[in-house]
Protein backbone atom coordinates (compact mmCIF):
# COMPACT_ATOMS: atom_id res chain seq x y z
CA UNK A 1 0.00 0.00 0.00
CA UNK A 2 1.31 3.41 -0.93
CA UNK A 3 -0.17 6.84 -0.28
CA UNK A 4 1.60 9.84 -1.81
CA UNK A 5 0.49 13.35 -0.91
CA UNK A 6 1.19 16.44 -2.99
CA UNK A 7 0.05 20.03 -3.31
CA UNK A 8 1.36 21.54 -0.12
CA UNK A 9 3.23 24.82 0.01
CA UNK A 10 3.34 28.35 1.32
CA UNK A 11 0.20 30.47 1.03
CA UNK A 12 -0.91 33.80 2.46
CA UNK A 13 -3.80 34.02 4.92
CA UNK A 14 -7.10 33.86 3.06
CA UNK A 15 -5.55 31.87 0.24
CA UNK A 16 -6.33 28.42 -1.12
CA UNK A 17 -4.53 25.17 -1.82
CA UNK A 18 -5.65 21.76 -3.04
CA UNK A 19 -3.94 18.66 -1.67
CA UNK A 20 -3.94 15.37 -3.54
CA UNK A 21 -3.25 11.84 -2.35
CA UNK A 22 -2.46 9.21 -4.97
CA UNK A 23 -3.03 5.67 -3.73
CA UNK A 24 -1.88 2.28 -4.92
CA UNK A 25 -1.53 -1.29 -3.78
CA UNK A 26 -5.05 -1.92 -2.51
CA UNK A 27 -8.69 -1.85 -3.64
CA UNK A 28 -9.04 1.92 -3.50
CA UNK A 29 -12.80 1.96 -4.12
CA UNK A 30 -13.48 -0.36 -1.17
CA UNK A 31 -12.19 1.79 1.68
CA UNK A 32 -12.67 5.12 3.33
CA UNK A 33 -9.88 7.70 3.05
CA UNK A 34 -8.98 10.41 5.53
CA UNK A 35 -6.87 13.52 5.80
CA UNK A 36 -5.15 14.26 9.11
CA UNK A 37 -2.83 17.07 10.09
CA UNK A 38 -0.22 17.65 12.74
CA UNK A 39 1.04 21.05 13.77
CA UNK A 40 4.31 21.51 15.68
CA UNK A 41 3.85 20.59 19.32
CA UNK A 42 0.29 19.35 18.79
CA UNK A 43 -1.36 15.98 18.40
CA UNK A 44 -2.39 14.68 15.01
CA UNK A 45 -6.03 15.57 14.32
CA UNK A 46 -8.64 14.47 11.83
CA UNK A 47 -9.27 17.01 9.10
CA UNK A 48 -11.72 15.19 6.84
CA UNK A 49 -12.92 11.72 5.91
CA UNK A 50 -14.84 10.25 2.99
CA UNK A 51 -16.46 6.86 2.55
CA UNK A 52 -15.57 4.44 -0.23
CA UNK A 53 -18.39 5.53 -2.54
CA UNK A 54 -18.37 9.19 -1.47
CA UNK A 55 -21.82 8.91 0.09
CA UNK A 56 -20.67 10.36 3.41
CA UNK A 57 -18.08 12.90 4.49
CA UNK A 58 -16.97 14.16 7.88
CA UNK A 59 -14.94 17.20 8.86
CA UNK A 60 -13.06 18.43 11.87
CA UNK A 61 -14.75 21.40 13.50
CA UNK A 62 -11.81 23.69 12.73
CA UNK A 63 -12.12 23.24 8.96
CA UNK A 64 -15.85 22.70 8.41
CA UNK A 65 -17.14 25.04 5.73
CA UNK A 66 -13.64 25.83 4.41
CA UNK A 67 -12.28 22.43 3.32
CA UNK A 68 -14.00 19.93 1.02
CA UNK A 69 -12.85 16.31 0.68
CA UNK A 70 -13.55 14.40 -2.52
CA UNK A 71 -12.24 11.32 -4.33
CA UNK A 72 -11.94 9.93 -7.83
CA UNK A 73 -12.12 6.14 -7.68
CA UNK A 74 -11.03 5.83 -11.32
CA UNK A 75 -7.85 7.78 -10.63
CA UNK A 76 -7.26 6.26 -7.16
CA UNK A 77 -6.90 9.77 -5.78
CA UNK A 78 -8.41 11.71 -2.91
CA UNK A 79 -8.44 15.50 -2.86
CA UNK A 80 -8.64 18.22 -0.25
CA UNK A 81 -9.40 21.69 -1.58
CA UNK A 82 -8.72 24.15 1.23
CA UNK A 83 -10.12 27.68 1.19
CA UNK A 84 -9.69 30.73 3.42
CA UNK A 85 -6.53 29.27 4.93
CA UNK A 86 -5.39 30.75 8.23
CA UNK A 87 -2.07 30.62 10.11
CA UNK A 88 -3.45 27.98 12.48
CA UNK A 89 -3.96 25.67 9.48
CA UNK A 90 -0.16 25.41 9.25
CA UNK A 91 0.72 21.73 9.66
CA UNK A 92 1.91 18.61 7.93
CA UNK A 93 -1.08 17.04 6.21
CA UNK A 94 -1.27 13.25 5.97
CA UNK A 95 -3.40 10.88 3.93
CA UNK A 96 -4.65 7.78 5.77
CA UNK A 97 -6.50 4.57 5.08
CA UNK A 98 -6.94 1.39 7.05
CA UNK A 99 -8.98 -1.70 7.76
CA UNK A 100 -9.06 -4.10 10.71
CA UNK A 101 -5.60 -3.98 12.27
CA UNK A 102 -3.95 -2.45 9.21
CA UNK A 103 -3.17 1.27 9.11
CA UNK A 104 -1.45 3.15 6.32
CA UNK A 105 -0.12 6.71 6.23
CA UNK A 106 1.44 8.82 3.54
CA UNK A 107 4.68 10.69 4.11
CA UNK A 108 2.87 14.01 4.56
CA UNK A 109 2.93 17.35 2.79
CA UNK A 110 3.72 20.65 4.51
CA UNK A 111 1.19 23.47 4.40
CA UNK A 112 2.40 26.81 5.71
CA UNK A 113 0.05 29.79 5.98
CA UNK A 114 1.93 33.01 6.53
CA UNK A 115 2.17 36.56 5.26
Amino acid sequence: VQLVESGGGLVEPGGSLTLSCAASGFAFDAYALCWYRQAPGKERELVAAITALSDMTNYGSAVKGRFNISRDNEKNTVYLPMNNLQPNDTAVYYCYTGWFEYHYWGQGTQVTVSS
